[in-house]
């Protein structure tokens, strides 16, 4: 039976004197009597704040001061609408938080109005009564009405019934009533080692845990129904109770379950979460349960959390809390591997996922009903480098490691540090990186137990390591993992559809763990100041030897991690059909087998940032920049490429249009190169049906725009076609940016002949395509209308700072970069993400006279970076002096304090 932890809780009556508020109330009406109560829930939760303020972490005391202060006012408000003196037919239970004695500041109250047999409609309207009341204090109620008979038979086919009453707690009415009910229940529920019970929660924790991201790694967590949140200790506690009729982590300890340290964790990782949800509620101001990036910064404050060097407050505290996530993972492993071994449970089992795969040699190890583990206690101790042959097994035999065994490494780490340098452990660490099957899961295991950060050090310290943004939604050691993971799949050819490029220059490699470590190191040193990719390199080069790799790979490696950024920074910011571009790209790589390997990681590092990450439109840019940089290696300086490039592709189109030839050459002599160079052939057919089109109308020509659904961009394109004019840019991006556009990349062309071509990829403000018809056609006449009029339009108004995109501290930058190009000066600008951004850009550049040839955009979560390539009035590149006065137009259109930019 639960017992609430009050005795914790000093001065009550400072919370909340239930005997002297009713006796205030006596003699008043209801609306008299509710004021009063409201009152007293606002002072007691004030008192409750105030307390956490003086002791940040002790929030298991304020749940608790929290539930009592709920418990007194339940009280009182079941006395206020009691019929007579005599009316104690009805007992008020609490289920969930509210019957634990556990309750965060705004947390639901969860009731069961338990009332005698055939008694409901008796008790119909005190029920009532007591509901209208406690609605009115603005609570959100959860309640049921039952009789003891009618709870039994419910409990018995309903799973969720049963769990909700195993945290039954009698808080006022008729206690006999519900100490007969609880009697009865205990005797049929409470620890009779039901298997049924323990493999449905578990079901339903994973369920839970697939709705909510399935990592307990994600950087906005949810801290109660996340993966490693309070529910998960309340999982291991419902079937604690269920299967073994255990109620408290003494009693865990008590049964052989856990040990004393491993009690001690379970404390800590309690204490640590309850503390934040009571915070994050009283920050929100509601029943919050996602530890979103606009309080994460608060409560690392209240909790007093400082910066260090290369990692700020708001990260130290979230890698705590990861690591808290952690050791709540590793309990339940410990805690379900012993209830398993003691229900004796067939068939389905409760811990890690599995393979399944007989073994070979077992070199000393056993199997425990089908898992790899230890024979005894003393076996990894008598020879360490047991510690790393526990994981290769499991990859090389396709196993799963038993939780027995994944405990006895984690009480044995230590013993890691003197086996590091040792070649037989390394030899098996590299063969557990490189293995084929899946090492990511293998490795998850090792980071779960230790053992990973304590062989890599340098990667212990990214364990639970955040980065505080809105693009990476993983700890950068999560991150890492599925990295490797993605590199495994794209070696066994699962990801040939979406990576075919990559799965065909796998195969081309000269040294595939040479691959495989660079994807370990490229984010090894985040978080520890300067410049990742640098230091991370010197990683490498101390690193890679200890492994087992020669000079030659370790040289490759570390040039990969000190370069693991230049490919997507090349693809997303950089003109691809500017000849510097693919010229300084390939200067910097030097070999083929370099930019094989280099577009494999950037690929793999794209794609596990996160859900949404990677899409087609990356997936062009970096085949593009490939290709290009591909045939530069291989042909050097013969200019025959780019010519035999252009010609394939205006042959290419030709056969698709089926134009006559005089047609055809007019339409392909009248676009530069690098329209053929940029374009896909899709769009460059769809351009070349708008150009005829709109040259068809008799007259001048009109401006033309088309919107166009791009199913595999999973964006909208818009193309205009219109007679070239000073600012024409600009008018574009105001037209879209009225419209509530979100321009993800441009690519502005101008004939031969003075007509300007330009190519937009647009998404809605929720980060969507256009999918609508009307939609796109109220986008098209809002660009019409912004590239018709006379005067150049108004820029809508800056939008305010979203409160979750406000946690970021964003300084705009402007980097002038003036040799990047041979014919214009390539401008990039860093600036928060925010509506309308790029057009208050390119009205600065309109402004200084100068015009745009070319605009790519990448978006970063909450940060921005814009490339423009720019000549001015007279068609040269920028002079020094108009370089800097740009500069400090485009910072002064990128400040978050930008006043509204007017056109005259």
């Amino acid at each position: 039976m639960i017992r609430p932890r009050f005795e914790l809780i000093e001065e009550r009556r400072a919370i909340i004197d239930r005997r002297a508020l009713a006796e205030r109330m006596m003699g008043l009406d209801g609306d008299a009597q509710a004021g009063l109560l409201d009152a007293a829930l606002r002072n007691g939760r004030a008192q409750i704040a105030q307390r956490l303020a003086i002791a940040p972490a002790r929030g298991r005391r304020a749940a608790a001061a929290m539930a009592y202060l709920a418990d007194q006012i339940l009280r009182l408000t079941m006395d206020l609408t009691a019929v007579g003196e005599t009316d104690d037919s009805l007992a008020l239970i609490g289920l969930g938080g509210t019957g634990r004695g556990e309750m965060a500041p705004y947390s639901d109250v969860d009731l069961l109005f338990l009332v005698p047999p055939g008694a409901h409609g008796a008790c119909a309207s005190r029920i009532e009564a007591i509901l209208g009341m406690l609605w009115q204090l603005g609570w959100k109620v959860g309640h049921a009405v039952r009789d003891p008979g009618e709870l039994m038979q419910l409990a018995g086919e309903d799973l969720t019934i049963r769990t909700a009453f195993l945290e039954a707690r009698w808080i006022w009415g008729d206690q006999a009533l519900f100490d007969s009910a609880w009697a009865e229940f205990a005797r049929a529920f409470v620890g009779t080692h039901d298997k049924a019970f323990v493999a449905a929660k578990m079901a339903e924790r994973d369920e839970r845990h697939r709705r909510m991201g399935d990592s307990r790694y994600v950087v906005e967590p949810n801290i109660k129904d996340g993966k490693g949140g309070l529910r998960d200790l309340h999982t291991l506690r419902w079937i604690a109770a269920s299967a073994l009729g255990i109620d408290s982590s003494a009693g865990l300890v008590e049964a052989g379950l856990l040990s004393a340290a491993e009690q001690r964790r379970f404390e800590r990782a309690e204490r640590f979460l309850w503390a934040v949800r009571c915070h994050l509620h009283l920050i929100a101001g509601r029943a919050e349960e996602r530890l979103g990036f606009d309080h994460q910064r608060e409560i690392a404050a209240a909790l007093r959390y400082a910066d260090r060097p290369g990692k700020s407050a708001v990260e130290r505290f979230m890698q705590f809390y990861f690591l808290q996530a952690k050791a709540v993972g590793d309990l339940t492993g410990i805690l379900l591997a012993q209830i398993d071994d003691r229900l004796g449970a067939r068939g389905r089992r409760f811990a890690l996922p599995t393979f399944r795969r007989r073994p070979g040699k077992l070199n000393g190890f056993c199997l425990d009903r089908g898992r790899l583990s230890v024979p005894n206690e003393r076996f990894l101790a008598e020879r360490p480098q047991r510690l790393i042959e526990l994981f290769a097994l499991a990859a090389r035999e396709g196993l799963e490691i038993h939780p027995a065994a994944m405990r006895s490494a984690a009480r044995s780490v230590r013993l890691v540090d003197g086996v590091r340098d040792d070649p037989e452990a390394n030899a098996l660490f590299l063969e557990v990186l490189t293995s084929r099957a899946q090492p990511d899961l293998v490795l998850r295991w090792m980071n779960e137990a230790g053992v990973f950060g304590r062989f890599v050090p340098d990667f212990g310290r990214v364990v639970a390591q955040m980065q505080f943004d809105m693009y990476h939604h993983y700890t950068v050691d999560e991150h890492t993992i599925r990295a490797i993971g993605l590199t495994a799949a794209i070696e066994r050819g699962e990801m040939a559809e979406d990576h075919p490029l990559s799965t065909a220059l796998f195969r081309q490699l000269g040294s595939r763990r040479t691959l495989y470590v660079a994807v370990l190191l490229h984010d090894i040193a985040k978080g520890r100041g300067g410049d990742h990719s640098e230091i991370g390199a010197e990683i490498a080069l101390e690193l890679c030897p200890r492994l087992g790799l020669d000079e030659a790979e370790t040289e490759t490696v570390a040039w990969l991690v000190r370069h693991h950024l230049l490919m997507s920074r090349t693809a997303q910011r950089r003109d691809l059909s500017d000849p510097a571009t693919i010229t300084e790209f390939a200067n910097a790589v030097q070999s083929p087998e370099r930019l094989r390997l280099l577009l494999i990681l950037t690929v793999v590092d794209t794609r596990a940032v996160g859900p949404g990450t990677w899409n087609d439109w990356k997936r062009r840019l970096l085949r593009q920049l490939y290709d290009s940089t591909e045939e530069k290696l291989r042909l050097g300086h013969k200019q025959r490429g780019r010519s035999e490039a252009v010609t394939a592709r205006q042959d290419e189109l030709r056969a698709q249009l089926g134009w006559p030839a005089a047609s055809f050459r007019a339409h392909a002599r009248r676009l530069p190169d690098s329209y053929w160079i940029a374009e896909p052939i899709d769009w460059q057919r769809a351009n070349a049906l708008q150009i005829a089109e709109a040259e068809a109308q008799v007259g001048e020509i009109a401006p033309s725009v088309s919107v166009a659904d791009e199913p595999e961009l999973a964006a909208t394109r818009v193309s205009v076609f219109a007679p070239d004019r000073p600012g024409l840019f600009y008018r574009i991006c105001a037209g879209l940016a009225a419209a509530g556009a979100s321009i993800v990349d441009a690519r502005i062309h101008t004939t031969r002949d003075g007509l300007a071509l330009d190519n937009l990829v647009v998404l809605t403000g929720q980060g969507r395509a256009y999918g609508d018809q009307r939609m796109r056609g109220r986008l098209a006449r809002a660009v019409e209308q912004a590239i018709g009029g006379e005067t150049l339009p108004t820029l809508p108004a800056i939008s305010p700072i979203a409160r979750r995109q406000a946690a970021f501290r964003i300084a705009p930058s402007v980097v002038i970069a003036p040799r990047a190009s041979n014919r214009t000066t390539v401008i990039e600008v860093k600036a928060r993400d925010r509506a309308g951004l790029l057009a208050r850009l390119a009205l600065a550049i309109h402004s200084q006279g100068h015009h745009v040839h070319s605009a790519h955009i990448a978006t970063y979560g909450e940060r921005a970076v814009d490339t423009f390539y720019v000549t001015n009035g007279a068609g040269r590149k920028l002079a020094v002096g108009e370089a800097e006065e740009l500069r400090r137009a485009l910072l002064a259109a990128a400040a978050e304090d930008a006043v509204d930019l007017r056109a005259a």
